[in-house]
């Protein structure tokens, strides 16, 4: 078997728009096409015997065991790959179970997909279960263990951690977006303008001078003490001097740790010796050269988090230890522990497992212990002189016994400090006796505290503390996302997206937009290029100053990675013409159909799609819909307009010369199409009906019909405004005209318009695209042959797998089965080929280039007109 592609959806995609998350694997079966699993012998009894836990499979037999069946039955191996692939990672600690395969029109070649939780994990998972696959095929042994653990490894390097992923989870449970800025833990919530951003417990909120504070425990600790809240006495120390005097005036036991450390990392806790708090001071300038020196208090490590100046949990922490049984060493205590099923790699479990590092080492020296050591029955043997739970510590959760004078002074320690998130350590007998009465103090105040300990504690209740940041972020009233209309389909896209865009900035939005030519950001160009994947939707959405989205989305970016937005508000469909097929499986309408409706099937419930009513695939996509639907049609007396009006729907139509929207029997003129300049007075048809869909979208969505009216008036094609698509350059004895079209809906549009213009010559500059099927070349150069006196062919670009030879050859087919006698001339080049044309115009003649590199064509004609106003001007 031979993997062709693996890719990972990230959005709504052609699978489904709910599970967002998947993998895409092209795999050729080979050989195995031709040996179903029960063709293979023993191979049923060998994955289940390796994978006991896939009983659990209920596959499409709806049954528990239902995989196994299928696999006595007879499956293909890429259905096998698909389960393998889920269970693995669910094996790995991330469960996860959606998936589908489906052969392709290449025989014995599928498309495995599955769900996943991380995207490097999964896109791992897809490799393994292949190998594992093979593996079972020949009953050969293989590691899976290690393959389990490669992935836990990977999830860990790149997961949220815990306090993240709860703000995450919270978020989306409340049906806020997220986006994932980096491969840290920076998030953004939220779209546009009514984004916020966080990182770990960090928010945009979080004051700087109040982390600093944080930060630097002595301006902590003062601070804490002017504010007559108990600290622990102590000082700083940098060398042994300082230490010296130190303990002089506070006594043993001490506390030593760095200055600017976190996690525990460096400290040394009831030191009680002048040799130890010497290795203690060493060890802690490993990490700070400024170490704190304090009297070790003693009583229980207590943490409390406050949220926006209110308490929400408080955990009791104890260090990672062991208890002794008089049996056995402490090594194989540690191993018992470790056991527990509630422990875990990294973050996976409530509690993470015991490592032996220097810390525990040194804590055993001063027991006169090591590993092999027996301690006795009962004895707590600590293994780490903190209590943080990336080390194995456990917490209970003490929130409820807190007496109120202790919830006061926590609460009034985060606004003396300045924090929105603040972790507050305590060391004291207990929390249900104020500390100025059981002696207990405050250690330290944290800026980004960890979530993990309450959230998942090893005893108590759990408490969401995401909830509260959520609640600070958001307060109710504040929306989280902006208002998103996506516009996809064959061909018109762009220019729908321009006017809707045009139409929004007019009714007083700061508008981002994606079109095939670059991202716009209120009319400025940010990025050039084609700009009509979920990358560049997701770069509208995280701008920050951006209060409406209009998003061309076209099929590639959707196949290759999903859409770049978890829903839009306002989705249209334009047409859905013959282009691309035979590229990506994608090989019939309905396949382009199927894509397309991707778009309008992530429209939010009370959203609207917008179809064209006159588009048998749109009339399909219609039936699965659970949206709005509203339609446009050049026809005011098309049956399904006229059915669709009585049914009381919203229809935008092309009547008696005017843009219409007729509800039931009302209609509501918006503009003469004469007095829309987009539709050159009328003769550009397809241009109509790009306005059809734009007012459509505007009037669905609140804009007022007297504003959408001014903006149709007031948007002006041009090169600068709408390159590419019908941009009309006047010179003093011909005319220019440039347009993208590049399949044959395209040219049938242009050739409509050609037939209202009156020119001596029309010429015409074609080119053919190589991935483009031998029938759509051919047909595109048979409407040019109909539409154009004289054709020039240029041929330099977009070959993609064939030669130039090859694609003229079809031209040429292509025009001589036009019936008519056209003359052309073969000039490969583009600029050459337009100069060329230009150079030669007669007077009164029509040039129309169909240009698939609109800017190169756009800068020669203009650099020529320019030139021709200047000779006039002198």
């Amino acid at each position: 078997m031979k993997i062709l592609k693996i890719q990972a959806l990230r959005g709504p995609n052609i699978w489904s728009v709910q599970r967002k998350k998947l993998i895409q694997m092209r795999l050729d079966l080979e050989e195995m096409e031709q040996f179903p699993t029960n063709k293979i012998d023993g191979f049923r009894e060998r994955i289940e015997a390796m994978f006991p836990t896939m009983i659990e499979h209920r596959c499409s037999e709806g049954v528990r065991g239902g995989f196994f069946s299928r696999i006595e039955r007879g499956t293909w191996m890429g259905h096998v790959i698909e389960h393998i692939a889920l269970e693995i990672q669910t094996l790995a600690g991330m469960e996860t179970g959606f998936g589908r395969t489906r052969e392709t029109k290449t025989p014995g070649v599928y498309n495995v997909v599955f769900s996943y939780t991380e995207e490097n994990v999964g896109m791992f998972a897809a490799e393994s279960a292949v190998a594992i696959a093979e593996a079972l095929i020949a009953g050969t042994p293989y590691d899976v263990e290690a393959d389990i653990q490669k992935m836990r490894e990977i999830r860990e390097r790149v997961r949220l951690g815990p306090s993240t992923g709860s703000i995450v989870e919270e978020a989306v449970a409340r049906d806020i977006p997220w986006i994932r800025l980096g491969t840290n833990s920076l998030v953004q919530l939220g779209y546009g303008v009514n984004q916020m951003r966080f990182q770990a417990t960090i928010t945009c909120k979080t004051s700087n001078i109040a982390v600093d504070i944080a930060c630097n425990k002595e301006e902590t600790k003062r601070m804490l003490d002017l504010a007559s809240i108990p600290v622990a006495s102590g000082n700083i120390c940098v060398d042994e001097e300082d230490l010296e005097n130190t303990i002089k005036k506070i006594g043993y036991p001490i506390v030593l740790k760095p200055l600017d450390g976190n996690h525990g990392k460096g400290a040394s806790i009831n030191v009680v010796t002048w040799e130890d708090a010497v290795a203690g001071l060493a060890y802690a300038q490993k990490y700070s050269r400024r170490v704190i020196v304090e009297k070790f208090i003693t009583g229980f490590d207590f943490r409390v988090l406050v949220i926006d100046n209110k308490l929400v949990a408080a955990a009791k922490r104890e260090p990672a230890h062991i208890k002794g049984d008089g049996k056995q060493t402490i090594q194989q205590l540690i191993d018992e522990t470790n056991k527990d099923p509630r422990r875990g790699y990294g973050h996976e479990n409530v509690l993470t497992q015991i490592d032996i590092d220097r810390d525990t080492t040194d804590l055993l020296e001063k027991l006169n212990y090591t590993l092999d050591s027996v301690p006795a029955k009962d004895e707590i043997v600590y293994l780490k002189s903190t209590a943080n739970l990336s080390t194995g510590g456990t917490s209970v959760d003490v929130t409820d016994m807190m007496h109120p004078e202790n919830i006061f002074l926590c609460e009034r320690i985060s606004r003396v400090i300045g924090l929105d998130i603040c972790g507050v350590d305590i060391m004291a007998p207990n929390l249900t006796e104020p500390l100025k009465e059981n002696g207990g103090c405050i250690l330290e105040v944290n800026a980004a505290p960890g979530f993990r300990m309450h959230l998942a504690p090893s005893e108590g209740l759990p408490r969401n503390v995401a909830a509260p940041v959520i609640d600070m972020l958001y307060p109710p009233g504040k929306p989280s996302r902006i208002p998103i209309i996506a516009v996809t389909g064959t061909n018109g896209k762009t220019t729908t997206t321009r006017l809707i865009a045009h139409i929004v900035k007019n009714n007083g939005y700061r508008v981002g937009f994606t079109t095939s030519d670059g991202i716009y950001v209120q009319n400025h160009m940010m990025e050039k290029g084609d700009t009509t994947g979920p990358i560049s939707a997701e770069y509208i959405l995280k701008d920050p100053t951006v209060e409406f989205a209009v998003l061309e989305t076209a099929r590639g970016g959707i196949l290759r990675s999903g859409l770049g937005f978890s829903r839009c508000d306002i989705g249209i469909i334009t047409n859905i013409q013959e282009d691309h097929l035979g590229l990506s499986d994608i090989h019939t309408l309905d396949d382009l159909a199927r894509v397309k409706a991707t778009v309008v099937r992530s429209i939010k419930k009370d959203g609207w799609a917008i179809l064209n009513a006159e588009d048998e695939q749109c009339l399909k996509i219609a039936n699965e819909l659970s949206c709005n639907i509203a339609y446009f049609s050049m026809d005011e007396n098309n049956p399904k307009v006229q059915q669709f009006a009585k049914e009381g729907k919203i229809v935008a139509v092309y009547e008696n010369g005017y843009i219409t929207i007729k509800k039931g029997e009302w209609k509501i003129r918006v503009e003469r199409a004469t007095h829309v300049p987009l539709t050159l007075g009328g003769k550009a048809k397809f241009m109509i009906a790009n306005v059809l869909a734009a007012t459509l979208a505007s009037y669905l969505y609140g804009f007022k019909t007297e504003d959408i009216s001014l903006s149709l008036q007031t948007f002006i094609p041009s090169a600068a405004q709408t390159p590419g698509r019908m941009n009309i350059f006047e010179f003093k004895k011909f005319k220019v005209l440039i347009d993208f079209a590049h399949n044959p809906a395209g040219y049938k549009g242009v050739e409509e318009y050609l037939s209202t213009v009156d020119a001596t010559k029309k010429i015409g500059i074609i080119a053919g695209v190589g991935d483009r099927r031998d029938e759509d070349i051919k047909e595109c150069a048979t409407i040019a042959a109909r539409m154009f006196d004289h054709i020039i062919i240029r041929q330099e670009k977009h070959l993609r797998g064939r030669t130039e030879e090859e694609i003229i050859g079809l031209i040429m087919q292509g025009i001589e089965a036009s019936g008519r006698t056209v003359t052309h001339e073969i000039i490969k080049k583009e600029v050459e080929a337009i100069k060329h044309a230009i150079d030669n115009a007669e007077e009164g003649s029509f040039i129309t280039a169909l240009s698939d590199v609109v800017t190169n064509a756009i800068e020669i004609v203009q650099e020529y007109l320019d030139k021709e106003n200047e000779s006039e001007t002198l």
